[in-house]
């Protein structure tokens, strides 16, 4: 039985949704066919290498869903959680997740699902699955179509985020939200907050994403939604924002800005100095990138681009700039407003003495920024570049 609050809530819910929802049914009852023929299965849930809140939520809600039909899952991620909301998320609802390493064992999954993301920001598992011939099942995401992955099912809805659709997936009743259930409370503020994060805090929601954040909102603890929220950013994060600061270059209302080696643990300060860039006077756009050096992986240049401006598609701007692996893999892309990009170094990465890794920064720095002004049109400022 729902509560009053739950059943007022609902109906809000219900009374706004008023678009013809007839493709979210269909993916739903889609879903529930296929997972109803998986029961006893064991599968993987890969979210990206540096998960956010939107990709740990859903990854979240997808475990949920399975339990209702009896299949097992883990959530996996390669890279590290470092923002202090993804961190305070996890621990605050209990999130249990395992992070990928060589060698762990992926033998012991039936089939993978993906969740806010279609392979090309998890590239280490995808590979590793593929060697072990593990099927891909499911993706569920909102980022533009990448091609990487061949699932059986499959459900990419052009929306604010992936909260959104397992929201939907919750509303048209795949398993019934129930408020005496405390790991329903978990899920739907996990939503939320996913939700809230990838819209920006609702600023670029669009009709579909306020229908499903009024749906949560029966659901939610917003008590412990706002601790989650009212985290801190960390010294060492204020101190990469200071470096793209410093060092970005404004061309044509672009602000991009190369900030050198950053630690795994502080990937998360690179999207973040992105945001803040882009709140500076006359930009419409801005990339931060740097270069991420794990320790048991090759180094990967790594970058966030945030953009204001109707007219450019961050999907298809980065896919232009970096182009495609020989895999014929795509090195960039994204959603209406953001996007990133993860480019392997290869032979070159590793060594620890400082004047290698400085004349090896000074070499990325000045293909990344050649690759991107010739997107814009215009050319680097050769007396800055030489004295770099």
């Amino acid at each position: 039985m729902k509560d009053a609050k739950t059943e007022a809530n609902t109906s809000a819910a219900v009374a706004i949704r008023t678009d013809d929802n007839s493709i979210g049914r269909k993916k739903c009852d889609e879903l529930r066919r296929l997972l109803e023929s998986c029961r006893g299965q064991k599968h993987v849930i890969v979210i990206q290498n540096y998960p956010d809140p939107d990709a740990i939520s859903t990854g979240l809600a997808h475990r949920i869903i399975s339990d209702a039909f009896g299949v097992t899952v883990d959530i996996l991620y390669a890279g590290h959680i470092s923002h202090p909301e993804n961190i305070a998320l996890v621990k605050l609802l209990g999130i249990d997740m395992k992070r990928w390493e060589p060698g762990y064992n992926l033998s012991q999954y039936q089939a993978a699902v993906f969740v806010d993301n279609q392979g090309t920001t998890a590239g280490p598992i995808v590979e590793a699955l593929k060697t072990l011939n593990i099927p891909e099942l499911i993706v569920v995401d909102h980022h533009e179509l990448q091609d990487r992955l061949k699932p059986r099912f499959i459900d990419i809805r052009k929306v604010g985020a992936t909260a959104t659709i397992y929201a939907d997936y919750f509303f048209e009743e795949l398993i019934t939200l129930e408020r005496s259930k405390k790991e329903h409370i978990m899920v739907a503020t996990a939503l939320m907050h996913g939700l809230k994060t990838d819209t920006t805090g609702f600023i670029r929601a669009i009709p579909e994403d306020f229908q499903a954040a009024a749906f949560l909102s029966a659901y939610v603890d917003s008590d412990l939604l706002a601790q989650i929220t009212s985290q801190s950013r960390s010294r060492q994060t204020m101190k990469i924002i200071e470096e793209a600061l410093a060092s970005r270059a404004t061309k044509e209302s672009y602000s991009i800005a190369g900030i050198g080696y950053v630690r795994c643990e502080d990937r998360d300060a690179i999207p973040q100095a992105a945001d803040f860039l882009l709140t500076e006077e006359n930009i419409h756009t801005a990339i931060v990138f740097g270069v991420i050096a794990p320790t048991d992986q090759a180094e990967i240049i790594v970058g966030s681009m945030r953009t204001s401006r109707i007219t450019i598609d961050p999907d298809e701007f980065l896919k232009d700039v970096f182009g495609k692996d020989p895999s014929g893999r795509f090195f960039g892309g994204g959603k209406k407003t953001a996007g990133g990009f993860e480019i392997p170094i290869g032979f070159l990465s590793g060594g620890n003495d400082k004047d290698f890794r400085d004349m090896k920064w000074k070499l990325y720095k000045t293909q990344i920024m050649q690759k991107i002004l010739n997107k814009i049109g215009v050319k680097p400022d050769e007396k800055k570049s030489e004295d770099e």
